[in-house]
């Protein structure tokens, strides 16, 4: 222990430091999209693992990308949920975009198809409740995913569903509709299509639920209800909408009733909220608090003798990779070196791979829970300390709380500035919370960009009691709170 801790000291990030690439230990590959990949991670100066996303900068502009990824940046820098995969760091560096997001060693459900997993009703059921949930959280903050397939469904250790990927989600306002033909082929509903051929003028959040019964179909039956593939043209997908599925003949008649209404081909008529959900004779005995909470254990556990994942990510990596990631270090130094001796035409060349120098920011979501446990340690001493001048019969314990400021009502001038309380008087320190923008992968496409807005977001300044109880136990968590005890 004792050498870890040394190690770790060695590798102490400053506090006004911004998190990079050599803050992190590259272990191994686990995973590939279409201008992405992903390695798992270990932070130095912590120790905590996790997943690490990373894009080509090259490949993104190629590929007229880079709005996706400042987009997906701004979407889950907003988002704290247990059945997410949720964001901690955001980055960049000459060559590529990094996300930085819990590691989920379950592997995702495509893998698991791939392997003859035979899922029971009982693990898609709660897999339905899980994603549904999220969605729920999802559509609050009028998010649409767009994407819902087995491919962007990880499962953690324990076998809790996550939904991972937000690379063509949108915002959208009230009463506002989105329009791109943006998803995967065999999980996209039929207003998609149908806004495509401009037979309507947009579709909403239940594009979501009608993917989540797809992914229902398939986990409880090893096909999709209808037989689409990426090459199918979108005039014969629509003609198949017309048709009904062929339902398996085993499902117990509450699992059909389940799938059918998620299925549902006119979006009026299907199931898309969470409270309809609830109200299924196939889901209405479920605990949903002990849901959130991950107390409900899962039927079907992943392996842990190994990776649940493709191995072939790894060799990749290490043979085919023209810039694998565990020589950028030296890589990036050499070019840099190189720069000093060329013309000032020629660096200014070398950066025009570099559009993002001024719009990506980054973002360190550990920063903002350590400020905000701060924030709550200071709030509770100085309760404590207005409880106390009350019960002396302090006749200023009154005006003094009458005197009291939230954050959002201090003046600019006054956030770096301590604030005077009467006699005895009270230091508090207010600092702003660091916003960011960033990133995106997978096979997933997005034609159009026309109904997607681009407003700026900040974090969320409150934080779930499931996120104060994870970062309780979180390696930094522990050390902030220790921190603020002994002062």
């Amino acid at each position: 222990m004792g050498v870890n801790q040394s190690a770790r000291s060695k590798h102490h990030i400053k506090d006004d430091e911004e998190v990079n690439f050599d803050h992190f230990q590259i272990l191994r590959a686990i995973g590939k999209g279409s201008f992405g990949k992903v390695c798992i991670v270990q932070k130095k100066d912590t120790g905590q693992m996790y997943a690490m996303k990373y894009m080509s900068k090259a490949v993104c502009l190629e590929r007229d990308a880079l709005r996706n990824v400042l987009r997906e940046i701004e979407i889950l820098v907003q988002l704290d949920h247990p059945f997410l995969v949720n964001l901690w760091f955001s980055f960049h560096d000459e060559e590529d975009m990094f996300l930085v997001q819990d590691l989920l060693l379950g592997g995702d459900l495509r893998y698991h198809l791939t392997q003859n997993v035979q899922f029971p009703l009982e693990a898609v059921r709660l897999y339905v409740a899980e994603i549904a949930l999220a969605l729920d959280y999802l559509q609050a903050k009028r998010i649409i995913h767009r994407d819902i397939k087995p491919d962007n469904i990880l499962l953690d250790e324990e076998g809790h569903a996550h939904l991972t990927d937000f690379n063509v989600a949108t915002l959208v306002e009230d009463n506002q509709l989105a329009s791109s033909l943006s998803g995967t082929k065999p999980y996209m509903a039929p207003e998609v299509y149908a806004c495509s051929a401009d037979e309507i003028p947009g579709y909403d959040f239940a594009i979501d639920w009608w993917s989540l019964g797809v992914v229902a179909f398939e986990l409880s039956s090893g096909r999709r209800p209808y037989e689409i593939h990426s090459q199918t043209p979108n005039k014969d997908i629509r003609s198949l909408f017309l048709k009904f599925p062929e339902w398996p003949s085993i499902w117990p008649e509450p699992f059909l009733i389940l799938v059918k209404r998620l299925i549902n081909p006119n979006p009026q008529n299907r199931l898309k909220t969470l409270d309809d959900l609830k109200a299924l004779p196939f889901m209405c005995d479920l605990d949903w608090e002990a849901i959130l909470e991950k107390s409900v254990v899962p039927e079907f556990t992943p392996p842990k003798g190994h990776l649940n994942c493709d191995p072939t990510f790894e060799l990749e990596e290490m043979i085919v990779e023209s810039k694998p990631l565990h020589k950028k270090k030296k890589r990036l130094a050499k070019q840099r070196s190189l720069r000093e001796f060329q013309s000032p035409s020629a660096e200014q060349q070398e950066f025009t791979l570099d559009p993002l120098a001024e719009e990506f920011t980054t973002f360190n979501r550990q920063k903002e829970l350590d400020r905000q446990e701060r924030e709550r340690k200071e709030q509770e001493w100085e309760e404590e300390l207005l409880r106390a001048m009350e019960a002396s019969g302090s006749p200023s314990a009154s005006q003094t709380r009458e005197f009291r400021l939230s954050d959002s009502e201090l003046p600019s001038e006054l956030t770096t500035t301590p604030v005077k309380v009467e006699k005895p008087y009270v230091k508090a320190t207010y600092n702003a919370p660091s916003t960011s923008k960033t990133a995106g992968l997978n096979g997933s496409f997005s034609k159009d960009t026309k109904n997607r807005p681009h407003t700026q977001h900040s974090p969320d300044t409150k934080k779930s009691a499931w996120s104060k109880s994870r970062s309780a136990t979180m390696p930094e968590g522990a050390k902030v709170w220790s921190k603020s005890r002994k002062s």
